[in-house]
C-alpha cells in the first residue's frame, strides 16, 4: 500500500513554497499527495503581490470530500489565514484520528504576512491540542510565546497541548544550523553545516511535509525528522542548479531524481 498524505495550505504561484512544495516533497518521499487549497497567492521569488482567500465552506469541502473517500495516513497543515478558516479547519478534521503536522506558517520568505495576528490565539486554541508536531521557526516560536531559549520555547509550545515541538535553527547565526525536537520526554538535535545560498524558499514547507510523509510511512517521529533533515539539507545544497527567478529561488526537491 502507498502512503497517502494530505496538505491544507495556500498556494504559491511561482511553485516554490506552499502547496506545490508540499506536493513536490510528498512525491520526493514515494508519498501520494492530496490537497486542500486555503488561498490563492500572486507570489515569486520576489515577493506576495496577492492573497486571495478560498472562502471557509469551500475549504472544508474540499477536507471533507478527500477524508470521505481517501484513506488518509497523514496531514499537513499550512497557511491559514484567518480565525474564521482555523476554526473551519479544525471543525473539519474532528472526525480524523491519524497524526497531523502543523506548519505555524506566518511570515513568506519575502517578508510578507501571511498570518493576522487575530489569527494567532485561535491558532494556538483550535489546532495546537490536535497537533502531532509543530514546525515553528525562531521567529514564528517568538511570536507564539514570546522571546526565551530554545528548550523555554519549546516547553511554553508543548503546554499549549502540541504533541511535540520541532525548533527550527535556519535563523540562527554560525557554521551549524541546528534543529531541536523536544517532547516532554527527551530533546534531540539534528545538525547540519549551513549553506551559504539564497535560495531557500520553501524550506518550512518542504521540511514539514517531508516529516509528514515519514509519518504516513509509519515511521516514529525522531526517524521521520532525521530522513527528512538529511533530505532537506541536500536540498538546498542543490537549490543553485535550478536558477529560478531573481529573489529567494526555492529548493530542489527533486535532488536525488534529476539535476
Amino acid at each position: 500500500m502507498v502512503a497517502k498524505a494530505l496538505t491544507i495550505a495556500g498556494s504559491d504561484s511561482g511553485g516554490g513554497a506552499g502547496i506545490q512544495a508540499d506536493l513536490k516533497a510528498f512525491s520526493a518521499m514515494s508519498v501520494y499527495a492530496a490537497s486542500v487549497v486555503t488561498a490563492v497567492t500572486a507570489q515569486n521569488t520576489k515577493a506576495v503581490t496577492a492573497i486571495h482567500p478560498i472562502p471557509d465552506d469551500v475549504v472544508a469541502a474540499q477536507i471533507k470530500a478527500v477524508l470521505e473517500d481517501i484513506q488518509i495516513d497523514v496531514v499537513k497543515i499550512g497557511m491559514l489565514g484567518t480565525p474564521s478558516l482555523i476554526a473551519a479547519v479544525a471543525d473539519a478534521l474532528a472526525g480524523y484520528g491519524g497524526p497531523i503536522v502543523l506548519d505555524p506558517v506566518m511570515v513568506a520568505k519575502s517578508g510578507d504576512t501571511l498570518l493576522a495576528d487575530s489569527a494567532i490565539h485561535a491558532l494556538k486554541s483550535s489546532l495546537f491540542k490536535r497537533a502531532t508536531l509543530l514546525t515553528p521557526n525562531m521567529p514564528e516560536a517568538t511570536k507564539l510565546v514570546g522571546g526565551g531559549s530554545t528548550q523555554w520555547q519549546a516547553n511554553a509550545l508543548l503546554e499549549l497541548g502540541v504533541g511535540a515541538v520541532l525548533m527550527k535553527g535556519g535563523h540562527a547565526d554560525g557554521k551549524t544550523c541546528t534543529d531541536h525536537l523536544v517532547t516532554k520526554k527527551a530533546t534531540k538535535e539534528y545538525a547540519a553545516p549551513r549553506v551559504n545560498t539564497g535560495n531557500t524558499h520553501g524550506t518550512g514547507c518542504s521540511y514539514a511535509a517531508a516529516i509528514a510523509a515519514g509519518l504516513a510511512q509509519g515511521m516514529v517521529l525522531d526517524d521521520a525528522v532525521s530522513r527528512a533533515h538529511a533530505w532537506l539539507h541536500n536540498a538546498i545544497l542543490c537549490a543553485d542548479a535550478l536558477h529560478v527567478g531573481q529573489g529567494h529561488g526555492p529548493v530542489h526537491h527533486f535532488h536525488a531524481l534529476w539535476t
